[in-house]
Protein backbone atom coordinates (compact mmCIF):
# COMPACT_ATOMS: atom_id res chain seq x y z
CA UNK A 1 0.00 0.00 0.00
CA UNK A 2 1.42 3.33 -1.17
CA UNK A 3 1.48 6.26 1.06
CA UNK A 4 1.30 9.72 0.81
CA UNK A 5 4.36 11.86 2.42
CA UNK A 6 2.26 14.17 4.13
CA UNK A 7 0.71 10.92 6.02
CA UNK A 8 4.20 9.37 6.82
CA UNK A 9 5.81 12.90 7.94
CA UNK A 10 2.57 13.38 10.03
CA UNK A 11 2.66 9.86 11.28
CA UNK A 12 6.55 10.21 11.99
CA UNK A 13 5.57 13.75 14.33
CA UNK A 14 3.33 11.70 16.24
CA UNK A 15 5.53 8.57 17.57
CA UNK A 16 8.17 10.91 17.85
CA UNK A 17 6.05 12.98 20.05
CA UNK A 18 5.28 9.64 22.01
CA UNK A 19 8.52 9.03 22.73
CA UNK A 20 9.26 11.69 24.33
CA UNK A 21 5.91 11.76 26.29
CA UNK A 22 4.83 8.06 26.46
CA UNK A 23 1.28 9.63 25.97
CA UNK A 24 -0.72 12.54 23.28
CA UNK A 25 -3.73 13.76 24.96
CA UNK A 26 -6.46 15.14 22.82
CA UNK A 27 -6.86 18.40 24.96
CA UNK A 28 -2.69 18.95 24.54
CA UNK A 29 -2.12 18.52 21.14
CA UNK A 30 -5.62 18.30 19.17
CA UNK A 31 -4.30 18.30 15.82
CA UNK A 32 -1.92 15.24 15.80
CA UNK A 33 -4.53 13.54 17.99
CA UNK A 34 -7.14 14.01 15.65
CA UNK A 35 -5.01 13.18 12.45
CA UNK A 36 -4.63 9.52 14.57
CA UNK A 37 -7.94 9.38 15.00
CA UNK A 38 -9.42 10.33 12.20
CA UNK A 39 -6.89 8.39 9.69
CA UNK A 40 -6.40 5.37 8.95
CA UNK A 41 -3.39 5.23 7.37
CA UNK A 42 -1.72 7.50 9.55
CA UNK A 43 -2.90 5.44 12.62
CA UNK A 44 -1.51 2.46 11.09
CA UNK A 45 1.83 4.16 10.27
CA UNK A 46 2.21 5.03 13.85
CA UNK A 47 1.28 1.63 15.22
CA UNK A 48 3.74 0.15 12.54
CA UNK A 49 6.73 2.35 13.77
CA UNK A 50 5.75 0.68 17.23
CA UNK A 51 6.29 -2.71 16.39
CA UNK A 52 9.35 -1.76 14.97
CA UNK A 53 10.27 0.06 18.44
CA UNK A 54 9.15 -3.67 20.41
CA UNK A 55 6.08 -1.64 21.62
CA UNK A 56 2.41 -0.93 21.29
CA UNK A 57 0.23 1.79 20.87
CA UNK A 58 -3.40 1.96 22.06
CA UNK A 59 -5.83 4.99 22.63
CA UNK A 60 -8.04 4.58 25.42
CA UNK A 61 -11.06 7.18 26.02
CA UNK A 62 -9.19 10.44 24.73
CA UNK A 63 -5.11 9.34 25.30
CA UNK A 64 -2.71 7.71 22.88
CA UNK A 65 -0.33 5.62 24.83
CA UNK A 66 3.30 4.39 23.92
CA UNK A 67 2.99 1.05 25.66
CA UNK A 68 6.63 -1.03 25.95
CA UNK A 69 6.78 -4.79 25.60
CA UNK A 70 7.77 -6.83 28.14
CA UNK A 71 10.93 -7.72 27.05
CA UNK A 72 11.86 -3.83 25.81
CA UNK A 73 14.67 -2.95 28.17
CA UNK A 74 14.99 0.13 26.13
CA UNK A 75 11.67 1.97 26.16
CA UNK A 76 10.95 0.07 29.09
CA UNK A 77 12.52 -1.26 32.31
CA UNK A 78 15.42 -4.15 32.16
CA UNK A 79 15.08 -6.38 35.57
CA UNK A 80 18.66 -4.97 36.54
CA UNK A 81 17.09 -1.94 36.46
CA UNK A 82 14.08 -2.35 38.58
CA UNK A 83 15.96 -4.18 41.06
CA UNK A 84 18.62 -1.61 41.24
CA UNK A 85 15.69 1.48 41.69
CA UNK A 86 13.61 -0.58 43.91
CA UNK A 87 15.06 -3.30 46.13
CA UNK A 88 18.16 -2.92 48.49
CA UNK A 89 21.51 -2.60 47.24
CA UNK A 90 22.39 -6.23 48.28
CA UNK A 91 19.03 -7.83 46.51
CA UNK A 92 18.68 -11.54 45.04
CA UNK A 93 16.25 -12.24 42.35
CA UNK A 94 13.54 -12.93 45.24
CA UNK A 95 13.60 -9.57 46.40
CA UNK A 96 12.95 -8.25 42.94
CA UNK A 97 10.12 -11.16 42.21
CA UNK A 98 8.71 -9.71 45.55
CA UNK A 99 8.49 -5.97 44.05
CA UNK A 100 6.58 -7.57 41.37
CA UNK A 101 3.97 -9.31 44.07
CA UNK A 102 3.70 -6.01 45.39
CA UNK A 103 2.70 -4.28 41.95
CA UNK A 104 0.57 -7.33 41.69
CA UNK A 105 -1.27 -7.31 44.73
CA UNK A 106 -1.90 -3.68 43.98
CA UNK A 107 -3.58 -3.79 41.08
CA UNK A 108 -5.60 -6.76 42.36
CA UNK A 109 -6.82 -4.63 45.48
CA UNK A 110 -8.15 -1.97 43.02
CA UNK A 111 -9.19 -3.89 40.05
CA UNK A 112 -11.23 -7.38 40.04
CA UNK A 113 -11.92 -7.39 36.42
CA UNK A 114 -15.83 -7.12 36.89
CA UNK A 115 -18.50 -5.44 35.28
CA UNK A 116 -18.04 -2.74 32.71
CA UNK A 117 -15.50 -0.72 34.58
CA UNK A 118 -12.82 -3.25 36.68
CA UNK A 119 -12.22 -0.62 39.52
CA UNK A 120 -13.45 -1.66 43.03
CA UNK A 121 -12.24 1.40 45.46
CA UNK A 122 -10.99 4.66 45.22
CA UNK A 123 -7.87 4.74 47.20
CA UNK A 124 -6.36 2.53 49.87
CA UNK A 125 -4.32 3.34 52.95
CA UNK A 126 -0.44 2.32 53.22
CA UNK A 127 -0.89 0.49 56.15
CA UNK A 128 -3.71 -1.78 54.58
CA UNK A 129 -1.34 -2.70 51.39
CA UNK A 130 1.42 -3.87 53.75
CA UNK A 131 -1.35 -6.18 55.46
CA UNK A 132 -2.94 -7.36 52.21
CA UNK A 133 0.89 -8.34 51.22
CA UNK A 134 1.68 -9.97 54.45
CA UNK A 135 -1.65 -12.09 54.66
CA UNK A 136 -1.35 -12.84 50.53
CA UNK A 137 2.85 -14.05 51.22
CA UNK A 138 1.82 -16.33 54.22
CA UNK A 139 -1.09 -17.69 52.65
CA UNK A 140 0.55 -18.69 49.48
CA UNK A 141 3.40 -20.34 51.12
CA UNK A 142 1.28 -22.31 53.72
CA UNK A 143 -0.78 -23.23 50.78
CA UNK A 144 2.94 -24.17 48.98
CA UNK A 145 4.03 -26.27 52.13
CA UNK A 146 0.97 -28.35 52.05
CA UNK A 147 0.74 -29.21 48.52
CA UNK A 148 4.71 -29.28 47.80
CA UNK A 149 4.27 -27.47 44.87
CA UNK A 150 7.17 -26.29 42.65
CA UNK A 151 5.10 -24.75 39.68
CA UNK A 152 4.12 -21.02 40.04
CA UNK A 153 5.42 -18.12 42.68
CA UNK A 154 7.99 -18.88 45.02
CA UNK A 155 5.91 -17.78 47.49
CA UNK A 156 8.03 -19.38 50.39
CA UNK A 157 11.22 -17.04 49.10
CA UNK A 158 9.11 -14.50 48.75
CA UNK A 159 7.55 -14.34 52.42
CA UNK A 160 11.29 -14.85 53.46
CA UNK A 161 12.53 -11.40 51.64
CA UNK A 162 9.65 -9.94 53.05
CA UNK A 163 9.96 -10.59 56.93
CA UNK A 164 13.82 -10.28 56.44
CA UNK A 165 12.65 -6.60 56.15
CA UNK A 166 12.59 -4.66 59.48
CA UNK A 167 9.26 -3.09 60.68
CA UNK A 168 9.53 0.84 61.39
CA UNK A 169 6.49 3.15 62.05
CA UNK A 170 8.13 6.41 62.16
CA UNK A 171 7.91 7.06 58.79
CA UNK A 172 11.63 5.16 57.49
CA UNK A 173 12.59 5.33 53.59
CA UNK A 174 15.16 3.06 54.06
CA UNK A 175 14.86 0.01 51.53
CA UNK A 176 15.78 -2.32 54.03
CA UNK A 177 12.47 -1.58 56.09
CA UNK A 178 9.11 -2.72 55.24
CA UNK A 179 7.79 0.89 54.60
CA UNK A 180 11.03 2.17 52.90
CA UNK A 181 10.64 -0.97 50.27
CA UNK A 182 6.52 -0.15 50.00
CA UNK A 183 7.50 3.57 49.52
CA UNK A 184 10.07 3.29 46.63
CA UNK A 185 7.24 1.23 44.93
CA UNK A 186 5.00 3.74 44.97
CA UNK A 187 6.91 6.75 44.64
CA UNK A 188 8.37 4.63 41.32
CA UNK A 189 4.64 3.78 40.00
CA UNK A 190 3.89 7.69 40.87
CA UNK A 191 6.42 8.69 38.25
CA UNK A 192 5.35 6.39 35.43
CA UNK A 193 1.87 8.64 36.18
CA UNK A 194 0.20 5.11 37.26
CA UNK A 195 -0.72 6.34 40.80
CA UNK A 196 -1.55 9.23 43.39
CA UNK A 197 0.34 8.92 46.36
CA UNK A 198 -0.74 11.06 48.95
CA UNK A 199 2.41 10.42 51.55
CA UNK A 200 0.82 13.13 53.95
CA UNK A 201 -2.02 10.73 54.35
CA UNK A 202 -0.22 7.76 53.81
CA UNK A 203 -3.08 7.36 51.01
CA UNK A 204 -3.09 5.48 47.53
CA UNK A 205 -5.32 6.18 44.33
CA UNK A 206 -5.15 5.03 41.01
CA UNK A 207 -4.60 7.90 37.72
CA UNK A 208 -6.98 7.92 34.82
CA UNK A 209 -3.68 6.51 32.99
CA UNK A 210 -4.15 3.13 35.00
CA UNK A 211 -7.91 2.64 34.76
CA UNK A 212 -7.93 3.06 30.67
CA UNK A 213 -5.19 0.60 31.12
CA UNK A 214 -6.72 -1.89 33.00
CA UNK A 215 -10.19 -1.27 32.06
CA UNK A 216 -9.08 -2.55 28.30
CA UNK A 217 -7.00 -5.33 29.80
CA UNK A 218 -8.12 -6.71 32.94
CA UNK A 219 -11.60 -6.92 31.79
CA UNK A 220 -10.68 -9.32 29.41
CA UNK A 221 -11.35 -12.73 31.50
CA UNK A 222 -8.55 -14.50 30.28
CA UNK A 223 -6.30 -11.77 31.47
CA UNK A 224 -8.06 -11.54 34.78
CA UNK A 225 -8.25 -15.80 35.99
CA UNK A 226 -3.99 -15.62 34.60
CA UNK A 227 -3.44 -12.80 37.08
CA UNK A 228 -5.55 -14.34 39.70
CA UNK A 229 -3.49 -17.41 39.30
CA UNK A 230 -0.23 -15.98 39.77
CA UNK A 231 -1.53 -15.02 43.35
CA UNK A 232 -2.60 -18.32 44.04
CA UNK A 233 -6.54 -18.55 43.53
CA UNK A 234 -6.93 -21.34 41.72
CA UNK A 235 -10.59 -20.99 40.22
CA UNK A 236 -12.71 -18.36 39.79
CA UNK A 237 -16.20 -18.24 39.75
Amino acid sequence: MAYELEDITTSQRIFYYLLQKRELREEEEILLYKAYTENESIMNLVKSQGELADSNIERYGNVIYLIPKEDNDFLGFSKALLKYTLCKSTATDKDYYLVQFVILTLLVEFYDGQGSTSKTRDFMKVGDLLNCISDRLKEGASYQEDEEEDGGLAFINMLEAYEALKSDDRGSRAKTTKEGFIHSILSFLQKQGLIDYIEADEMIKTTKKLDHFMDYNLLNKNNYNRVMRVLGVKEVE
